[in-house]
C-alpha cells in the first residue's frame, strides 16, 4: 500500500461540511431543481429531509480532517442540501408547535425559488458537473435572519391567554 494511496478523490455524492455541523441535531433539508416538467407553481422540491446524517472523514497528507456528508443519491446537478435548526409555529391553542422536517423544507423552499438557476433537465454523458450550484449562491448571502409568512399565522404582538 502506497503512501499516495490516502488522497483518492472524493466521489460526487459527499458533501463537504464544517466539523462544527456534524454532531448536531439540525435538520438536514436536501432540496431538487429542475426536475419538474410541465406546468408547476414551484421550481423546488424537498427531496428529503431528516436529522440523521452520515458522516466520512478524510485525512490528507498532511493530517488534516475533512469532513463529508454521505446522502444517498446526492447529484450536484439538481440538489443543494442545507441545515436547519428546528422551527415552531403557533398552533390553534396559541402554543407552540414543532415543524417537521417537509414543513421546514417547504419554507426554505418558497425563499430560494427566485434563486433557482435556469437548466436543462437533461445533458450528454461526457459533461461535466456544472461549475454553478444548481441555487444561487448571492442570494443566500443577504439572510442573516429570515422571516417567512405563513398563511393563518398569529400577528407577532398577539398573547396567550394563559400567559
Amino acid at each position: 500500500m502506497s503512501i499516495f494511496s490516502r488522497g483518492k478523490k472524493v466521489p460526487n455524492h459527499y458533501i463537504p461540511i464544517d466539523s462544527n455541523n456534524i454532531n448536531t441535531k439540525d435538520w438536514l433539508i436536501l432540496l431538487e431543481a429542475g426536475t419538474i416538467v410541465g406546468p408547476s407553481q414551484s421550481r423546488l422540491r424537498v427531496a428529503r429531509s431528516t436529522q440523521d446524517r452520515k458522516v466520512v472523514r478524510y485525512w490528507s497528507l498532511f493530517g488534516e480532517t475533512k469532513y463529508y456528508l454521505d446522502v444517498e443519491d446526492y447529484d450536484p446537478r439538481v440538489h443543494a442540501v442545507y441545515f436547519c435548526p428546528q422551527l415552531y409555529k403557533v398552533d390553534q391553542d396559541k402554543k407552540l408547535a414543532p415543524l417537521h422536517g417537509d414543513e421546514i423544507g417547504a419554507l426554505i423552499a418558497r425563499v430560494l425559488e427566485k434563486g433557482v438557476k435556469e437548466r436543462r433537465p437533461w445533458y450528454h454523458p461526457s459533461e461535466g458537473l456544472p461549475g454553478e450550484a444548481v441555487i444561487n449562491i448571492a442570494t443566500l448571502e443577504e439572510f442573516d435572519t429570515l422571516v417567512v409568512d405563513m398563511p393563518h399565522s398569529i400577528a407577532p404582538g398577539a398573547r396567550s391567554e394563559a400567559a
